[in-house]
């Protein structure tokens, strides 16, 4: 029997851009958890999904066997509906050789003024694997919530790890970001972070690649917009450990506003003279040319400054 716990989440997760008949198909690995419950696991063929419930939280266990090459998406879906609450996530992962999966993961906050959402997870992805991690966050306007996403990430020889992660809807609240991944012999990282800071948004990332195997690539790329207060300190570590290993850290932040900070730190290092590790960064206020051109096709200096924003963040 569907609760009513279960449409009105399924509800604001479809406002939230979310497909809400994914959770109804048995035929879709899928998990949805309301602040510590879960409301809703299936696991298809190939693919086992559980979950417990703990003192503290929940904690998530995904395995994808190997040679398993999942057709669609797995939906994950994670969230606090009330104004106040507490959300503890540990996820353990695992893709297992010649395996390939995307996970699509919606986490939803519509009214937080004291809320917490942690996440700790720990992915293992074995040797000549493909896993895809997208995760978008829906906010309300209230900026009272703590997102604090921690990931230990292992690939695996010649396998290929992309991640995204965007926040861009209603205000981030407070966001302490911190990935490091550790990258086998001809193994590939992508990992993307988009954010849109907004009030007194307090944003923190920090992203390490090990490039410990020969021929491992990893490009680390931010792209974050600030206004108002927000404040951002961007972290990006690439250390290239092996011979022929390739890195790039790519940084992006944008002001719009007198009083927004921006802080983007890249570190690079290599070990082994065969390597090699670049970076950039730049910091800039929102292009005045193309507000002009905007605003001269018809465009409100707010309307123009959003459409520039969100082609950034695209």
């Amino acid at each position: 029997m569907i609760s009513k716990e279960f449409e009105q989440f399924l509800n604001i997760y479809d406002k939230a851009g979310g497909n809400k008949n994914a959770f109804r198909d048995k035929g879709i690995a899928n998990l949805l958890v309301h602040k510590n419950k879960v409301l809703n696991v299936n696991s298809i063929k190939g693919v086992t999904l559980k979950s417990k419930r703990r003192k503290d939280g929940i904690a998530v266990n995904l395995a994808v066997h190997k040679g398993v090459k999942v057709e669609n998406p797995v939906h994950f879906c994670f969230g606090v509906l009330p104004k106040i609450g507490r959300q503890e996530i540990d996820i353990d992962i695992l893709v297992e050789d010649n395996a390939q999966v995307e996970i699509v993961a919606h986490c939803i906050f519509p009214n937080a003024v004291k809320v917490v959402h942690k996440m700790d997870a720990n992915i293992k992805i074995g040797d000549n694997a493909r896993f895809k991690y997208q995760e978008i966050h829906y906010h309300g306007e209230f900026g009272g919530i703590k997102v604090i996403p921690k990931a230990k990430v292992s690939v695996g020889e010649g396998s290929i790890y992309d991640n995204v992660f965007s926040l861009l809807e209603g205000k981030v609240g407070f966001l302490d970001f911190d990935y490091e991944v550790n990258c086998c012999e001809k193994s590939t990282a992508n990992m993307l972070v988009k954010t849109y800071g907004k009030g007194e948004d307090k944003i923190k990332i920090l992203e390490k690649v090990n490039l410990s195997g020969e021929r491992a690539r990893s490009l680390i790329k931010t792209r974050i917009v600030l206004k108002d207060k927000a404040r951002a300190e961007v972290i990006g570590e690439t250390y290239g450990n092996a011979p022929y290993a390739r890195g790039h850290v790519d940084c992006i932040e944008i002001l719009n506003g007198t009083e927004a900070v921006a802080k983007a730190i890249p570190i690079v290092s290599v070990k082994d003279e065969r390597a090699k590790v670049t970076h950039e960064a730049a910091i800039g206020s929102v292009d005045k040319r193309q507000l002009e051109t905007l605003m001269a096709r018809g465009l409100e200096e707010e309307e123009a400054i959003d459409t520039i924003v969100r082609g950034i963040l695209k």
